[in-house]
């Protein structure tokens, strides 16, 4: 795997980009440079936007057949260098080789499921005098701006939709993982015409100015809640549209009539996969004081008996914290948590190098901690006990975000009934962690605005243009 700089370039108007600055990449793992991506400048942003522009009026008017064919192209061409994107995003995300490929696969399966979906023409009025129909169309120019934690599914969550929808795009992966996404720009240049995808790199600086750019119509933004406040509050200076995926600290409730064996590592895994640093995944768990104990032992045992390390390394299952600045928060979280008193079992033992955090529980933490109250995104799991359902409801219900959560009861109907009690966008009954490109995922309160995924995902990137159509025999 080539480091040197020279290896990545941004790809605009269907030719690759270099830049005379750059921005350096980290392994994880080890916390050293490895590589270098460019630093876009100003005038490399305008270039971008005004090829997609120029696109956007040819892009706009091919059929919807012709944008499917493309994407179908581009997925098939992320199955065949699944293996090669895997190796560079172990390098620089840091989970271990086989959740990186599962992630490339992925991502080529949503994105041949995208095009699946047709946008609709809707048909309010058919009388003997007219017929009015609405349809839904492009918006222009779309800015992609993506996390470092699934660097590649939710770029595609944002390319297939918009491209589908007869926009152009310009994308900016998190400057702790551009490389992964740059070599996809370099590898989907064939694929669409010059200008339609377009891929950019840069610092903290590049997203806001992306943000505040008059050329995008629409931002769509994946990220912290509080960088994306900042982004609606740019976008709102000339009226841009926005779709903000936002953070969570989702709650999942267990009820005492559940197989504690058996649900276990299904438990586990809702709160660890990719090291937690998932937007969806189980950050407070409540668990019925009648099986606390048993349960909280099971996943301390289990938390012991997982390897966590560097993930170019065979038998490791979870890697390192993917940045230093998100590493320092959940160790001042953890300092927090020992500071005022709390109890931490942790699991087995990680390397001195990187940015390794042991999977750490905190035992039945008060509910006003920080380790309760704030998202960690790192490996902390606090376990709170409960007895009264209405009481851990509220509790559950009592945070800024709502973007999932998650009830485990053998009483499937009980379940059910306190899912819909529960303000989320989202709500898993005995399972965790699952999506479908047919499935909107859309967060309440603080943790988002607009949707992604499915029909509504992809509508997220149309205007509704109706047409008053007067029958040929009207008077």
């Amino acid at each position: 795997m080539a480091t040197a700089a020279a290896s990545y370039q941004m790809t605009i108007d269907g030719k690759g980009v270099s830049t005379p600055a750059h921005i350096d990449v980290r392994n994880p793992a080890t916390g050293e440079v490895f590589a270098q991506a460019p630093a876009a400048t100003a005038k490399d942003l305008d270039h971008a936007v005004a090829a997609a522009k120029r696109a956007f009026e040819s892009w706009k008017l091919t059929s919807i057949a012709e944008r499917k064919a493309a994407l179908n192209k581009a997925a098939a061409i992320l199955k065949a260098h699944a293996d090669e994107l895997a190796s560079l995003f172990v390098a620089e995300q840091g989970r271990p080789l086989a959740g990186a490929k599962a992630e490339i696969l992925g991502a080529s399966m949503w994105m041949q499921a995208t095009t699946l979906l047709d946008i609709p023409v809707e048909v309010t009025e058919d009388s003997d005098t007219r017929r009015v129909e609405v349809h839904h169309v492009p918006l222009g120019v779309v800015c992609g701006i993506v996390p470092w934690n699934f660097p590649v599914l939710l770029a595609v969550w944002k390319i297939g939709p918009a491209l589908l929808a007869g926009n152009t795009l310009v994308l900016k992966p998190s400057p702790f993982t551009p490389l992964t996404t740059l070599r996809i720009g370099e590898l989907f240049r064939d694929c669409f015409p010059a200008g339609v995808f377009n891929v950019i790199s840069g610092g903290d600086d590049l997203g806001p100015r992306m943000t505040a750019h008059k050329g995008f119509a629409k931002i769509s933004f994946t990220g912290s809640t509080a960088t994306g406040r900042r982004v609606m509050e740019s976008a709102a200076k000339d009226l841009k549209r926005i779709t903000l995926e936002l953070g969570g600290n989702d709650a999942a409730i267990i009820l005492p009539d559940v197989d504690v064996d058996a649900v276990a590592a299904q438990l586990f895994e809702g709160a660890f996969h990719n090291t937690a640093q998932v937007c969806v995944a189980t950050k407070r768990m409540y668990i019925h004081a009648d099986i606390y104990d048993r349960l909280r032992d099971r996943l301390h045992e289990l938390a012991k008996a997982t390897p966590v390390g560097d993930g170019a390394q065979q038998g490791n299952r979870y890697g390192p914290v993917q940045n230093e600045p998100q590493y320092r928060r959940v160790l001042n979280l953890l300092e927090d948590a020992r500071a005022t008193g709390l109890t931490l079992l942790e699991g087995s033992a990680v390397p001195e190098a990187g940015y390794f955090v042991p999977l750490t529980l905190v035992d039945n933490p008060p509910e006003a901690s920080r380790v309760v109250q704030e998202e960690a995104f790192g490996p902390v799991l606090p376990l709170l006990k409960w007895n009264d359902l209405d009481d851990v409801i509220a509790r559950a219900n009592d945070s800024d975000y709502g973007l999932a959560g998650a009830v485990w009861s053998a009483d499937v109907a009980k379940a059910t009934e306190i899912a819909h009690r529960l303000d989320t966008g989202t709500v898993w009954i005995n399972q965790n962690l699952q999506s479908t490109p047919f499935t909107p995922l859309a967060g309440a309160k603080q943790s988002g605005f607009g949707q992604e995924n499915g029909l509504a995902g992809l509508l997220e990137f149309t205007r509704p243009k109706s047409i008053f159509i007067p029958k040929v025999n009207a008077a």
